[in-house]
């Protein structure tokens, strides 16, 4: 995607309801309520600076002061890797704990390649998202799961390019003290990235090349989080 094309995206920036993202070739005049999910980003990031700010002085800003002591102080590495290599859930998860001795809970999902779809054999996927943009709106989720959940620490990798059957396609992790918060903000990761996340999938299947959109079932799941979307 052009630099033009990009700007004006990112111009067109506004929070409320939402529809699945359109791709830039197939559709190339992007909507501004299909990019929902930048204006929340930067409206999110901007309201907890100014609110946080308050609240620290006030003495009650405790997400914002103590960002070291509510993510693993020991990991030195991104939280969100966009990469077209493989990962291994157990390295991964060893990062993220570091030998932090106050995680009691792991929680961990894992998106694989399927070979069949919508009734349609899948012979192949090919992922493509928006380099820089992708990675600060899936880092500002993750902020807000910090937000919403007493958890520890997220890692969020997930692969772009061309993809077969059975290959590993992302994966979330969260570590906490205890379980239920680990559960719950994995559960909403994965809820943003199966719905509105910046990435475009395209499937090769026997009646040709075709778009994969998000599926009218999944935006209940993002509702639960009073998250609108429509993807009907």
């Amino acid at each position: 995607m052009d630099n033009h094309r990009q700007m004006r995206a990112h111009n067109q920036l506004r929070p409320g309801s939402c529809s699945s993202v359109a791709h830039p070739t197939t559709e190339p005049k992007l909507r501004s309520d299909e990019l929902w999910f930048f204006g929340f980003a930067l409206l999110a990031h901007a309201g907890r600076f100014f609110v946080g700010r308050k609240k620290a002085l006030q003495g009650t800003g405790r997400h914002r002061r103590s960002l070291s002591q509510c993510h693993n102080p020991g990991m030195t590495g991104a939280r969100v890797s966009i990469q077209t290599e493989d990962f291994d859930l157990q390295t991964e998860v060893a990062a993220l704990r570091q030998a932090d001795a106050r995680v009691g809970a792991v929680c961990s999902f894992i998106g694989t390649v399927r070979d069949r779809n919508d009734g349609s054999t899948v012979a192949s996927m090919e992922l493509e998202h928006y380099p820089g943009m992708t990675e600060k709106a899936i880092e500002a989720m993750i902020d807000e799961a910090h937000r919403r959940f007493d958890i520890l620490g997220a890692r969020v990798v997930h692969r772009v390019g061309l993809l077969q059957p059975l290959d590993q396609i992302m994966m979330v992790a969260v570590i906490s003290a205890h379980r239920g918060q680990s559960f719950q903000a994995c559960e909403f990761l994965m809820d943003y990235l199966k719905t509105q996340a910046p990435f475009w999938k395209k499937e090769q299947t026997p009646e040709g090349a075709r778009w994969v959109d998000a599926r009218v079932d999944d935006d209940a799941a993002l509702a639960r989080w009073g998250i609108t979307a429509s993807n009907a």
